[in-house]
């Protein structure tokens, strides 16, 4: 095996044949040592999604049991499996880091690709600051000088720094980190369902909610979105998998169905077991509910399970958005520097840096603003990653895909258009702070596209070409 690592400055890059299409765009794949297997690789993609039912409360405080539980039953259909079905499909027949960037290039062009990357790094780096808040929002419950003030901000600071630090150590101790933060965070869930279960009334399951009560549509559909998007996340550490082709499929088969389960039991065994208010149904309800069910001590376990998820979350996260800017620079849309590796532990320390800094700037935002934002911009790049995925089938019908979604181009369009419907619901449902905030944000991710290439043709940095042939 050999490849050929173009470098380029304002001249178009040479495009590669359609019977290249298939192969790796990425010069890390030769240099570097895959990493990541099947295990660490699952509760990675656990991670991106999911990290437990923590979060999926305020469902049940917006529409009541009955509706709280089909949203998680019926949802995973209609968004996460599609999702995760298109993710493996290009993750396989493009194995290389940027993942969704890649995609969006091939399909549309460089400036479809830029822009992919600049709506999904923004989304995760807003995304990524909400864990640390909730770490602290659990921490105060036991520390209580950190609810508001310098000591909260502070927190907030060294939360956010001691756990990038964890990142630049490497991905596979962040991948077997997940592993055990996963089955430890969990693990007072399991116990808490299984206590449950004498106490449990079904016919609380079919609850509308309380009369009276009006339904908040909109808390409720981006309940489920927030906890159950970012299935693509994973695809830009594709290039630091082991076999890629034959594990991210099977990686996020027993993912999907992982995290559907880990919502799943709580909510029925919470619903059946425990009336209360349903006012009371917000954040962190869960650990009230393990005190009501089992005693204290659950209570406590459970939001101790609540900072490890969070941890796990921020890892997985700042991970995908580490490794996608890597991906970019070899992409040729951003400068090579944010390839530059540290040579101890072999991660992308430049990305990770800016990753943590935007990150810091975000988390003093409130948690409401951080999700809403989060959510609309992830929203605009699922629309355009659904467009690449149908055109590359149409485009390039030819294409190695070693795992292919079994349906023909109109099923793909039919599966793609439901939660498109739904992406420009959440869209059409956000406040005039979020349409401002995600307008600049689009502003700036055009300008960011026409400022590189000025910098290319003024070559003040070096670019990758983009292009990395294997033979």
């Amino acid at each position: 095996m050999s490849s050929l690592n173009l470098e380029t400055t304002s001249e178009t890059p040479p495009r590669v044949p359609d019977s290249l299409q298939e192969l790796p765009i990425t010069t890390t794949a030769k240099k570097f040592p895959k990493k990541l297997t099947l295990v660490p690789l699952i509760f990675l993609i656990y991670f991106e999604v999911a990290g437990g039912p923590y979060g999926e409360e305020p469902a049940v405080q917006a529409a009541g049991p009955l509706y709280a539980l089909l949203g998680f039953l019926i949802f995973p259909f209609i968004w996460s499996i599609p999702e995760a079905l298109i993710t493996a499909e290009l993750s396989t027949a493009y194995p290389g880091n940027g993942g969704f960037v890649i995609w969006a290039e091939r399909a549309f062009g460089p400036f479809c690709g830029s822009l992919m990357g600049s709506w999904k790094f923004l989304s995760g780096v807003i995304n990524i600051a909400a864990f640390p808040v909730l770490c602290i929002d659990y921490m105060e419950k036991v520390v209580p000088a950190l609810e508001s003030g310098w000591p909260r901000k502070v927190a907030v600071l060294i939360s956010t720094l001691l756990l990038s630090f964890l990142n630049y150590t490497g991905l596979a101790i962040v991948g077997y980190a997940a592993v055990l933060l996963g089955l430890v965070s969990l693990s007072p869930f399991i116990v808490m369902s299984l206590i449950a279960i004498p106490k449990i009334h079904p016919h609380r399951w079919i609850s509308f909610g309380q009369k009276g009560v009006k339904k908040d549509w909109t808390l409720f559909f981006n309940t489920l979105f927030w906890n159950l998007n970012f299935w693509d996340n994973v695809s830009t550490l594709a290039g630091e998998v082991d076999a890629p082709r034959k594990t991210f499929p099977m990686a996020l088969l027993v993912a999907v169905i992982f995290t559907c389960v880990s919502y799943l039991i709580p909510l029925f065994a919470v619903t059946g077991a425990v009336s209360v208010d349903q006012s009371l149904w917000e954040s962190g309800f869960h650990a009230t509910a393990a005190e009501m069910i089992a005693g204290k001590w659950l209570k406590y376990w459970i939001e101790v399970g609540a900072v490890l998820s969070a941890i796990g979350l921020y890892e997985a996260q700042l991970s995908s958005s580490a490794y996608q800017l890597l991906g970019m620079a070899d992409l040729g849309f951003v400068p090579n520097f944010f390839a530059i590796r540290s040579k101890r532990f072999n991660t992308p320390w430049v990305g990770i840096l800016l990753s943590t800094l935007i990150t810091i700037g975000v988390s003093y935002m409130t948690f409401t603003d951080i999700i809403s934002s989060a959510n609309f911009l992830y929203s605009l790049g699922m629309l355009l990653e659904f467009a690449s995925f149908i055109w590359l089938r149409k485009k390039l019908p030819g294409l190695k895909r070693p795992y292919r979604i079994p349906m023909r181009l109109p099923g793909l369009i039919v599966m793609c258009l439901v939660p498109s419907a739904f992406l420009v619901l959440i869209m059409a449902i956000a406040t005039k702070t979020v349409y401002l905030v995600s307008g600049l944000m689009t502003v700036g991710a055009i300008g960011f596209y026409v400022f590189m290439n000025f910098c290319k043709t003024k070559r003040w940095f070096k670019f990758s070409s983009g292009e990395v042939i294997e033979d």
